[in-house]
């Protein structure tokens, strides 16, 4: 039981790695470039998940 929480949490040397393999892959130039496209994803849906509360509420009072 004690092994299987170690593997779920990362440490601090395992984030590290994370992100130097990330930097190494994608570039440096690149980065902001994917946080930008993710949160603008990330709106998107949010957004839709507003819209589709604002319908079943409205079916609701029907």
């Amino acid at each position: 039981m004690i092994a299987s929480s170690i593997f779920l949490a990362p440490g601090a040397w395992q984030i590290i790695l994370i992100v130097v393999v990330v930097l190494l892959l994608f570039g440096g130039k690149k980065i902001p470039e994917l946080m930008r496209g993710l949160g603008s994803g990330i709106k998107e849906f949010k957004d839709a998940s507003k819209e589709e509360e604002g319908t079943t509420s409205t079916e609701k009072e029907k």
